[in-house]
């Protein structure tokens, strides 16, 4: 069992990944509503920046200036000459963990966990693995049991369409398969799982649709490119005032059956199990906690 739980109290609605070469993105993350950002060294930079790049994303880190969002740092591949000195440094950066592409194999973790380690990563230091290949998605389950540090799949899409071969449309059809592998891998071993970015900022209608998808199959956030796209993630992974009003009826009318003796109940015509109402105080916490960061934050 990992030792990186999927709590509730870690919101992760909205990840966005930001270029660590862009010394301006990295103050502006400061200020934005994102539950966390990555500080990219991999797609977002240049060959010629990577080392410069680097250095940014640390000091970022370093500085403890983004409140309560998860800070991660995403490293180059681990086919690259850039990857060692990339795990070595944000090991030691004080980023909440790592985040790493084109992850393949329970191999890969591993590997990954020993390097972090020995380059003097605290325990709490999480390993966040990038499932975008064909490989990672047969291997999942062996990659979900690969570390303690292991603390969950970011589904990468665009990649994964493009080794599919397969279209990559707005519902993301020819991909459900791999998607939903991941996710069922993710709840059975207690890990977190984000959907991957949308790339058309100016699709806000797909971009919606996409987060209303990501929810209904179960991931817990989206990852994203741009600020733009925080206030939608944030709001589509969060429970809507209806959903909030009717959990709280969900845990009253089970309440007052229990109080009768009675295990089940009926409320608006269907029946309330207490499968139903675990469901409902889960849906109930996470609301909670999104009022109380959004509190702090006002």
């Amino acid at each position: 069992m990992t030792a990186f739980p999927a709590r509730i109290d870690r919101l992760r609605r909205s990840v966005l990944y930001m270029p660590a070469s862009n010394t301006r993105a990295l103050e502006k993350a400061r200020t934005l509503a994102a539950d966390g950002v990555i500080f990219d060294l991999e797609d977002a930079v240049a060959p010629d920046a990577k080392a410069e790049a680097r250095k940014g994303a640390v000091a970022a880190a370093q500085s403890k200036s983004y409140g309560k969002r998860e800070i991660l740092i995403r490293a180059n591949g681990l086919d690259t000459g850039w990857v060692k000195d990339d795990l070595a440094a944000i090991a030691a950066s004080g980023a909440d963990g790592v985040v790493v592409p084109k992850i393949n194999s329970a191999a890969d973790v591993r590997f990954i966990d020993k390097a972090v380690s020995a380059a003097g990563a605290p325990a709490t230091f999480a390993i966040w693995a990038m499932m975008e290949t064909p490989r990672a998605i047969l291997a999942a389950a062996d990659i979900a049991q690969a570390s303690p540090r292991l603390a969950g799949f970011l589904i990468g899409t665009a990649d994964l369409a493009k080794d599919l071969h397969c279209a990559h449309p707005a519902d993301r059809a020819p991909m459900l398969y791999a998607i939903q592998h991941c996710i069922l891998v993710a709840r059975a071993y207690d890990l977190f799982i984000l959907d991957g970015i949308h790339l058309d900022l100016d699709d806000e209608a797909g971009f919606t649709a996409a987060c209303q998808q990501g929810r209904a199959l179960g991931f817990d956030g989206k990852t994203l490119i741009h600020p733009r796209q925080i206030a939608g993630a944030n709001a589509a992974f969060a429970p809507s005032a209806a959903e909030v009003t009717r959990a709280q009826r969900i845990v009253a009318a089970h309440k007052e059956a229990a109080a009768h003796g009675k295990g089940v109940t009926l409320l608006d015509g269907r029946l309330v199990e207490v499968l139903h109402v675990r469901e409902a105080e889960r849906l109930l916490a996470h609301a909670a906690v999104i009022a109380a960061r959004e509190a702090a934050v006002s």
